[in-house]
Order: structure tokens, then sequence, then C-alpha cells
């Protein structure tokens, strides 16, 4: 149906659709299981909270389940060497999502504070440590990943995991937790009333700031600090995926290489600075849709920015650069990604049109008056 090298490149954009749709989905709702504890002041504030997210927080999770199952089957070799190397780090953001459905489920069984206040907590760790790690993980593959290939292309890893709490990844982890944090002030303006809608607005017009501040120091980091990979061989982009047929070098700003051969890109990295902040004039004009739909478009607007810095680089190795995943030689074979790429035109639609018909029938505000309607039903 489509030629090798146009399967490539429809993958690299696939998956980024799938991580920037899980990014603004799941986003607002691991958001505000941050922000529970935080700004949910009594029990009926918290179960607002919750309540906002309930129709939503499971299918918001397919967003992260497609991502994984694309890499699996589109990147095979990425995602073996990624999820093998970052074993404890994912095992760990597993472990937290557990929290989540359990919290959800059992925090309303009884009618004890304490009870309940353990289980907000549980569904703050679930929702606060996965962004983070996500960000860190993001840090760790802008810096190169300590890994090398053999002569029958398995990834020996070869880094631990305090290794991978360095001062980049760290910050750009927290920056990750900003977003999502961001994302879910901002959904919970629009969803709901009263006091928690004033503390989200609060929210957001502190968050914004911090988050553009941070965009920012890893930018100015990454241009000057951080050396980038560049191909220096020639590279036959519809040729087999055997990452040792190429030569690559680390240059100092070579992550910036692809905005000065492409300057529109450079909208990119100014939609990831300018939103939040419109998020936050929204916030501040009470325009609660507008400030999420930012906030949503920030979202886009940083996963785009580091895509285009590191392409085609996918996994850059930081033993062996030569070694590194790209777009050109780590995906699937020809006849896989068109079979792929046929069922993703069939579903991904239905997915959208699904999600989206949910979201419209479960528009409108939750605040006290649906708390003594559903009382003994709602979460």
């Amino acid at each position: 149906m489509f030629d090798y090298e146009t399967l490539k490149l429809i993958w690299w954009v696939l998956i980024s659709v799938l991580l920037i749709g899980f990014v603004i989905t799941d986003g607002f709702d691991m958001g505000v299981g941050t922000l529970i504890p935080i700004i949910g002041k009594s029990d009926d504030e918290r179960r607002m909270m919750i309540n906002s997210i309930a129709p939503h927080w499971e299918g918001n999770q397919v967003w992260l389940v497609l991502a994984a199952g694309a890499i699996f089957a589109a990147w095979p070799a990425v995602y073996a060497t990624a999820f093998s190397g970052f074993y404890v780090a994912m095992m760990l953001t597993l472990f937290a999502l557990f929290f989540r459905p359990v919290g959800f489920d059992y925090r309303s069984k009884i009618e004890d504070p304490r009870w309940r206040t353990s289980w907000d907590w549980a569904i703050f760790t679930g929702s606060t440590v996965p962004p983070i790690i996500f960000g860190v993980a993001f840090g760790n593959i802008l810096q190169g990943v300590p890994f090398v290939l053999d002569e029958f292309l398995r990834a020996n890893y070869q880094g631990g995991f305090l290794d991978l709490l360095n001062p980049f990844s760290l910050l750009v982890g927290v920056f990750s937790l900003c977003l999502f944090v961001l994302q879910g002030s901002t959904w919970l303006q629009m969803k709901t009333e009263g006091e928690v809608r004033a503390r989200a607005r609060l929210v957001t017009m502190i968050v914004a700031p911090i988050a553009v501040l941070l965009f920012a120091v890893a930018g100015l980091w990454l241009a000057s600090g951080i050396d980038g990979y560049v191909i220096t061989s020639a590279i036959d982009v519809a040729g087999p995926s055997n990452p040792l047929l190429k030569t690559v070098e680390i240059q100092p700003g070579a992550w910036l290489a692809n905005y000065e051969l492409y300057p529109l890109t450079m909208l990119a990295p100014i939609v990831g600075l300018l939103f939040p902040l419109l998020a936050l004039l929204a916030s501040i004009f009470n325009r609660s849709a507008f400030a999420f739909i930012s906030s949503s478009i920030a979202q886009f607007g940083v996963l785009l920015t580091c895509g285009i810095s590191m392409f085609p680089f996918i996994l850059p190795s930081s033993l062996d650069p030569s070694h590194s995943f790209t777009v050109w030689d780590a995906t699937s074979s020809e006849v896989t990604l068109n079979i792929m790429t046929i069922t993703a035109m069939i579903f991904l639609p239905l997915i959208l049109l699904y999600t989206s018909w949910a979201y419209f029938k479960m528009f409108g505000r939750i605040g006290k008056s649906f708390l003594d309607k559903y009382r003994h039903s709602a979460y």
C-alpha cells in the first residue's frame, strides 16, 4: 500500500499521536489525582474532583496501552532495549498505577475519614509517580542511553537505576509533573464548581509560569550543555532495519540541527512556551474551556519539540553512537507496517469517535447537587 520509507515515517507520526493523546487525556486525570489531597479540603470536595474524571480515567489509559503496543509492534528493538534497560523505572510506574483503580473503587466503600484519606494519598501516589518517571525517561533518552548491540543485534544495557537520576533528567521529570498538574487544574476549572474551581484556577496561575520557566531552562541546557547525535554516513531510508549499517557522531548543539534546516519547526517550542501562559491568562479572565484547550496545545507543542529535536533518532546510544536506533533502521518489516497501518486506519478513527461521544455525553460540571443526587452511587 505504501513504500517502506513512507511507512517508517507514518509510524513515527502515529506513535507521536498516541503519546500526545496520552499526555492530553491521561494527563488531566493524573493531574487531578495529584491535586486531590492538595486542593480538596473536605470529603465532598475530593469526591467532586474524583467524579469529574470518573467517566474517563479508565478509557484515557487506552492511549498509554496503545502507545506501548505500537512501539512493541513497529519498533520491536526499541521496545526491547528501552523496557529492559528502564526495567526498574517501568516497574515503579506499574506499581504506582495499581493504586489508582483500587483507590477510586475502594475509597467510598467505608465512611471513615482515615480510610478515605489513606486512599486519597494512594491516588496521589499513583498519579504523581508516573509523570515524573516519564519525564526522567525522556531526559535520559535525550542524553543517550548506555547500551550496545552485538552482532546478532541483541542489546546489552550497561546502566543502573540510579544512573537515571541525573540533574537534567530530574529537571525534565519535574517539568513533566508540572505539565500534568497544569492539565489537571484546567480540567477542574472546566468541570467543577465553587471553592474547588477557585483553587484550581489558583493552581493554574502558579504552575503555568513554572512550567514555562522549566521548559526554557531545559531547552537552554539541551542547546548548550548536552551534545546531540548526527548521522555521518549514507543511510538507506528504505533499506533493512539494521542499526549497525551507519555511523553516528556526537556533536555539540546537534539537537538543534533540524530547526536550522526547517525553520518552520520552531513553531513547536514556541507553542510549548506560549500556550501555558495563555492558559494562565484564560484562568485570570475565567475562561475555563480556553484554559484547558491552551494547556492541551501546550502538551502537543512540548512533545512535538522533543520529537523534532531528536528526529530521526528514537533511542540514541551513549556507549556507541553508531548503535543508536533511528526511524530508518529500527522498524519492523514492510509487511508488518502495512498490516499495522491498515489496522490503524480502521480502529484509530473508531477510538476517536467513541472517545468523543463519551466526553460529549458526560459534559457538564460536578458540584454539590451532583453529590446530593448520587450520594450512594458516585465515587
